[in-house]
């Protein structure tokens, strides 16, 4: 199955989907599908319970690399600092450049930051907030440029690849106010403003949000290095305020369920062949979760 869905053929099937009866039909499969899944849904802590339910509540969670307490947390956290010195900026960059990824053979030179995405409770945790059996889309290191510029993921959008999509974000510098926070607009609001918008899908300008909601509502996650956010980005407006006084580096870990219908997703941060080589020494349930083209439901 091809699931390099062009960007116009994305929005012809997002606009069936919301014709009242096909939505209704896709509304009883989605219901049907999550109730079948209760009963496999993974054991978790009262603590990782805990943030479920806060993102199903707010569509944020706000903890720290030291307070989930994984193995792999240090070493996550050495790798990634060690990376930022590397995601340099191109000596004939655009004017119009506002972030930097590192490209895939820097993110293979440090796959722990890649298979941390795949930490089992990390999956469970999100199996729980997804409902359905988990895809891992990636990730990706980015070194957002302290510029004023507001354009991509710096205006307010939600994100369209799936019913529930969650977004793991890690701080790798310390993020203040002025450090270009991840900033959201709580779930109740967001959905009044998806009324009043008649939005779909689509980047909302600073101004034009304005004009519907008081910034201060506005939610800004304030964090030192090791900061870990689980966001909602389906069900909450969001976006990255730019950085004023430094460039903010972040690691991004993208989720959705791997359900064929509605999902709307791209393919994996990194190519099928470097996949393989990551996926040597992954249990069963890790591997479905990164091959998840090959375990649609």
């Amino acid at each position: 199955m091809n699931l390099l869905l062009p960007k116009i053929q994305k929005r012809i099937f997002k606009k069936i989907y919301q014709i009242p009866f096909v939505k209704q039909q896709n509304d009883i499969a989605y219901q049907m599908a999550i109730n079948k899944h209760k009963t496999n849904l993974p054991i978790i802590s009262k603590d990782d319970l805990e943030l479920v339910e806060k993102i199903n509540h707010e569509g944020v969670a706000i903890t720290s690399l030291d307070n989930l307490g994984i193995t792999s947390n240090p070493q996550l956290l050495q790798t990634a600092q060690a990376l930022t010195s590397q995601i340099q900026l191109e000596i004939n960059s655009d004017d119009n450049q506002y972030v930097i990824h590192a490209s895939s053979q820097q993110i293979m030179a440090y796959p722990t930051i890649f298979l941390w995405g795949l930490e089992q409770r990390l999956l469970n945790i999100i199996e729980h907030y997804i409902g359905l059996p988990v895809a891992y889309h990636g990730t990706y290191f980015r070194r957002d440029l302290a510029n004023q510029l507001e354009k991509g993921s710096r205006l307010w959008h939600l994100d369209p690849e799936d019913r529930k999509v969650l977004k793991i974000i890690v701080y790798v510098n310390d993020v203040s106010e002025n450090h270009g926070p991840f900033q959201y607009i709580p779930l109740s609001l967001t959905s009044n403003i998806v009324q009043y918008l008649k939005y779909n899908y689509g980047y909302i300008p600073n101004e034009t949000m304005q004009k519907v909601i008081s910034p201060d509502n506005y939610k800004s996650c304030i964090g030192s290095s090791g900061t870990v956010i689980f966001a909602g980005t389906g069900s909450i407006f969001h976006r990255g305020k730019a950085p004023e006084n430094s460039d903010r580096f972040t690691i991004f870990f993208d989720y959705t369920s791997r359900r064929k219908k509605e999902l709307f997703y791209i393919n994996n941060s990194l190519p099928y062949q470097a996949l393989l080589q990551l996926s040597k020494n992954l249990s069963v349930q890790q591997k479905q979760s990164l091959f998840w083209q090959e375990y649609l439901e």
